[in-house]
């Protein structure tokens, strides 16, 4: 098998429809472009998704914080409350585990959640701490309606921030002929911006029709995903995806598509056109960069990206993400 998510079908296949007793609780649970379940007790919903980080380790008790707690937002809901599940190897130092138990507790202050609970060992199956997030949020309410053709859709931040951060910690020599040791280390310092739990909150709030943290298999991906689950179609601008220059010349020099590149720190948010103004203004008064890409189309109209030479192209099912290349 190929490192990475399992691709759609292979899910669909494999591991889909094979999810236990149906419960009435259960408000939205598996499928295809799902990043969260919803449980309803009565009262307010919870909102709940699980991620594990594989791809790096470093920083990655704040970096698990943030993925877990970033898809909860994405469904327009408040984190409350995380809980982490720690597989070390046996070559992990005491200060070492201090670390990444310091940098979770750090992430989860800036967020405002609470560590609840969870599990950590040493175990030979890991020769690399391995983190598994569970994060439960507090819905508001009823959202809006699903994205429909004349919705608009945004980013928040720049695309690919995780795996430029990645990129640069990992293929560091590859880079230093084209970056220098300061472009390295801002691309590197680009995991802190990995949260996106503030403008999901605020889009949630301004009447988004649907949000996506746009995680492995980047922009196009989350795409692909959010129109499939939706059944409609999607017109992107690529000349209007927001990319730093760092992020452009490793993906250059490293042979790598940025549009397929891993990018938590980057919410897409899909918005009906009554509500964009007030949309934008939320998440800029907050100081958080938000741009315009595309829109929602018809579904016969196909999921397209119109290219630099303003010729549409046919946007294809995610596949392993460009960070297993390297």
């Amino acid at each position: 098998m190929k490192k990475g998510k399992l691709d759609n079908e292979t899910l669909a296949r494999l591991v889909l429809g094979k999810t236990g007793a149906a419960r009435p609780e259960v408000l939205v649970g598996a499928g295809i472009g799902e990043d969260c379940a919803v449980i309803g007790f009565g009262g307010a919903d919870c909102v709940v998704s699980t991620d594990p980080i594989t791809a790096t380790s470093r920083g990655i008790g704040a970096h698990a914080i943030h993925v877990a707690c970033n898809d909860v937002a994405a469904a327009g809901a408040e984190p409350v409350a995380v809980l982490l599940t720690v597989l070390l190897p046996e070559t992990i130092t005491e200060e070492e585990i201090a670390q990444i138990a310091a940098d979770a507790d750090r992430a989860s202050r800036e967020i405002g959640v609470q560590i609840a609970g969870g599990h950590t060992e040493v175990t030979d199956a890991v020769n690399q701490p391995l983190i598994s997030a569970t994060a439960l949020g507090k819905s508001p309410g009823e959202a809006a309606g699903p994205p429909a053709p004349g919705c608009r859709i945004f980013v928040t931040k720049a695309l690919a921030l995780e795996g430029t951060a990645i990129l640069a910690d990992k293929c560091a020599a590859q880079l230093k002929s084209v970056l220098t040791d300061g472009e390295l280390a801002a691309a590197r310092g680009l995991l802190s911006q990995l949260s996106v739990v503030k403008e999901g909150v605020l889009a949630g709030r301004a009447g988004a029709s649907d949000m996506h943290d746009i995680t492995e298999g980047g922009v196009l991906g989350a795409v692909w995903e959010i129109c499939t689950l939706h059944g409609v179609g999607a017109r992107i601008r690529m000349m209007d995806l927001p990319f730093e220059d760092v992020t452009l010349t490793a993906c250059a020099v490293l042979g790598l598509d940025p549009m397929r590149l891993i990018s938590s720190g980057s919410m897409l948010i899909v918005c009906p056109d009554a509500a964009a103004a007030t949309l934008t203004a939320a998440i800029e008064g907050a100081g958080i960069r938000i741009s315009e890409i595309g829109e929602i189309t018809a579904a016969q109209e196909g999921i397209i990206i119109v290219n630099r030479k303003n010729e549409p192209e046919a946007i294809a099912p995610p596949g392993p993400d460009e960070i297993y290349k390297v």
